[in-house]
Parts: structure tokens; sequence; C-alpha cells
């Protein structure tokens, strides 16, 4: 295995990138657009600067390290987010970002010394608002640029407090002024956010298919009224229709096959959220995924049937919205073979595995040839302060990336045909 003086200061770059938007549990917290978020975007366009990249930003601001090697050819895309979620953890999108940075970096000066000869362009790139929780959806920079979101309404988007997307990309006043150039093809690597890995002791995942997916914006509508004196036989709570909503999600993954199906419910907004009313409406987020489509399909079922009884029992209504459905998709396998090949060349143990969770990937994936890779993620822990993967791996993870960007800009993956942002 590679040790850490062969990718020069990553670890010491790390340490360094995780200390804008520390929190004092060990995590960190910049969310999409925020001061902190705009901090460490600067200190990463530093960085790119110092090892000859030219930076740019596109209209939705996704951030490009450019570095031209064979002047038309199209680009080979590697990267990740800086953005986190609230209390979040270090590595979660930062680790792939600062790795396909350093990867770049050597693979640059591969080609320079002539120990590698280019076919594509190279560009690391810092996807906008990957997590989704500050503004909705998630991946939308990559969305954007893949055409699955159009750039109006992903500018048009409003936080909480009301604030769009477009004020928070124009507060750090960067040039959003990049054509986004033809993709060759997409490398990202990510730390696991589950326990496969570790428990089975192996190095990397190859990450060939996704996991199937059905999300919902769920509205339960009740009837404002007393918190004292409203006698129960004529209450139209909301709030407890919703948290019947909540039970029964979690009962579906015990009758379901043990570990085909994982469920949650999330942001819950509660109208009027008055300590002495009845609450009339409440809005959640209920998401249903698993490795087995008729496993969700089923899921899908019973969670209208369950719906159904809820609105009987607590006398509400209940409004559903499916807003992502997505089933197994998979990654090429060429681009699969491609990381195994070189994992084994660096003597990595590694093995096939799927992505639960959504990443740049997934978008990219259907645009151009894909490379996913995983890293362990101790305990699995993830989206919390205590997210954290080993120095060990985290270094291995960096050579490995390295090796699958030089066959990609080599052009093994092909070059000729590309996919062109906006065409």
């Amino acid at each position: 295995m590679r040790t850490e003086t062969d990718e020069p200061g990553f670890l010491d770059d790390f340490a360094t990138m995780s200390s804008f938007g520390a929190t004092p549990g060990g995590g960190v917290e910049r969310q999409a657009g925020t001061p902190a978020d705009h901090e460490t975007r600067a200190w990463f366009r530093a960085w790119l600067e110092r090892a000859g990249f030219a930076v740019r930003h596109d209209a939705i601001s996704n951030q490009f390290g450019l570095l031209e090697l064979v002047p038309g050819a199209p680009y080979v895309l590697v990267g990740s987010h800086l953005d986190s979620q609230p209390l979040a953890g270090r590595f979660d999108g930062a680790y792939g970002v600062l790795a396909a940075a350093h990867a770049a970096r050597e693979v640059a000066r591969r080609v320079r010394e002539g120990a590698l000869q280019p076919a594509c362009n190279l560009a690391v790139v810092n996807w906008f608002n990957e997590e989704g929780s500050r503004f909705a959806p998630s991946m939308m920079g990559s969305s954007v640029l893949t055409g699955k979101l159009a750039l109006e309404t992903a500018l048009a988007t409003a936080d909480r407090a009301g604030t769009t997307v477009a004020e928070a990309i124009g507060e750090p006043g960067d040039a959003l002024d990049l054509t986004p150039p033809p993709v060759a093809a997409y490398a990202e690597i990510h730390i696991e956010q589950g326990r496969g890995l570790e428990e089975s002791g192996t190095t990397i995942g190859l990450v060939d298919r996704t996991w199937a997916a059905s999300k919902y914006r769920i509205a339960v509508h009740g009837e404002q009224s007393h918190t004292g004196s409203t006698i129960m036989a004529d209450r139209k709570d909301a709030l407890y229709g919703a948290a019947l909503v909540i039970v029964a999600a979690r009962e579906l993954t015990e009758e379901l096959p043990e570990g085909m199906l994982h469920s949650s419910v999330s942001e819950l907004e509660l109208a009027p959220n008055s300590p002495v009313t009845v609450a009339r409406l409440v809005e959640i987020n209920l998401d249903l995924r698993s490795p087995d489509e008729a496993v969700l399909a089923r899921a899908n079922e019973l969670l209208e049937e369950r719906l159904a009884a809820i609105e009987e029992r607590a006398r509400v209504r209940i409004d559903r919205r499916l807003t992502h459905e997505w089933g197994l998709l998979a990654y090429q396998p060429e681009g699969v073979e491609l990381a195994r090949s070189a994992a084994a060349g660096l003597g990595l143990s590694h093995r096939p595995t799927m992505t639960v969770a959504g990443h740049d990937s997934t978008n990219m994936k259907d645009v151009a040839p894909t490379v996913m890779l995983f890293v362990p993620s101790i305990e699995g822990i993830s989206h919390n302060e205590g997210e954290r993967t080993s120095d060990d791996d985290s270094l291995a993870g960096v050579a490995l990336l390295t090796e699958v960007l030089s066959r990609l800009v080599a052009g093994e993956l092909g070059s000729e045909a590309a996919f062109t942002p906006g065409a």
C-alpha cells in the first residue's frame, strides 16, 4: 500500500481544509452558499491556482480547476463537493474533492515529465450544493450541468430565510462565466457512509449500481384547535397523523426482508407551531430505498395502505407527492473494470459494491463514462461530527484515484464521443 510520502501533503491539506466551518464536536458545518462554504472554496481556489490550474465557475457556481493538456480535446472531470450538512463530518464530499485535486496534480506531473501520453484534458470539480440541506434538491450543481434541472429553477430556489441560490452564489463575487467543456469521462471517490467495507476488511469499494429509491413530500392536513379545551373526539390533529406516518415508515422495514429496505422521515414543518394549538398542517419528507426493485414496489404498496388507514384513524387528509424516483441504476461495466484493474495493480483489496446514497456521479454516469470509488467509513458513521476514515485508507484512495485518473486522461474509456453540457 502507498504511504503518505507518496502524495505529499494530503493529510496536512485535509486538516487545513477541515478548519473551515469547524464545529466543537470535530466536524464541519458549511452548508451551500454560506460564509463557511465560501471560505472553503476560496482556500481551494488558491490551492488549485498554486498547482497550475485555471479556476473558473459556471452559472450555478460549480467550481472548476481546468488544465489543458491536449488543445481541443474533451475533459476528464474528477471531483465531489465541499458543502456539508448541518453539524456534519469532515469527510463527506470534501475528501473526494481534495483527493481529486492531489490526483490531478500528480497526473499533470506525469504528463509534463513524459511518463503519460494524454488524450484528454483535465478538470477538478467542486459541485455546488450536493447536500441539498439549505437549498433543495440535492446534487443541484451536477443536475444543472447534466440538464436534469433547469438553471433558472435552481437559481430561484430559496432557503427558509428567503435567500435564493442566485443571491447566495453572488456574494463572493466570483465570475460565473464558464461554459462547461465537453466531458469525456468522470471519476469520483467518496467515503462509503456505511459499514460494508470496514466489516469485510476491504480497502476499496468499486461502485457498480445504485439502490432504488422513492422519495415523497407528504402533507398531513388537520384542523387547528385548542390543545386544552377541544375534546379529543373533535380533534383533527395533523401532528398526530404525521406521527403515525413516521412510525408506519419505520415499521415497513420490519415487515419486509431484513436489510432490504431503508426508510426515513426528515424535515418536519409544523403549522401553526404554537404551544397551545393543535396543528393544522405538518409537512415531511419520506424516503424509501432498497437494493431490490420488487421490495421497493411492495414497500410503496404498503405505504399507500398505511396512509389510507392513518387518514381514517387520525381524521386527517394526507397528500403524497413523489419528488424523486429511480431504479437500480448501473455504472458502466468498463469503468468498474478499469478501477478493478487499477486497484489490483496497487495491491489494494477491493470488491464491487452498491451505493445507497446519492452522489454527483449518479448524475454524471447518465451522460459520460463514470468511475465511482468508495473508501471505508469507520463504524459506518456519516452526516455526523464523528464521521471518520483512517489515514491509511484515505491515502490508499488517493493513490487509486491517481491511477484511475491517469488511465482516463490517456483515453482508456474513449475520448472521441463526449458529452457537451447544454448541447
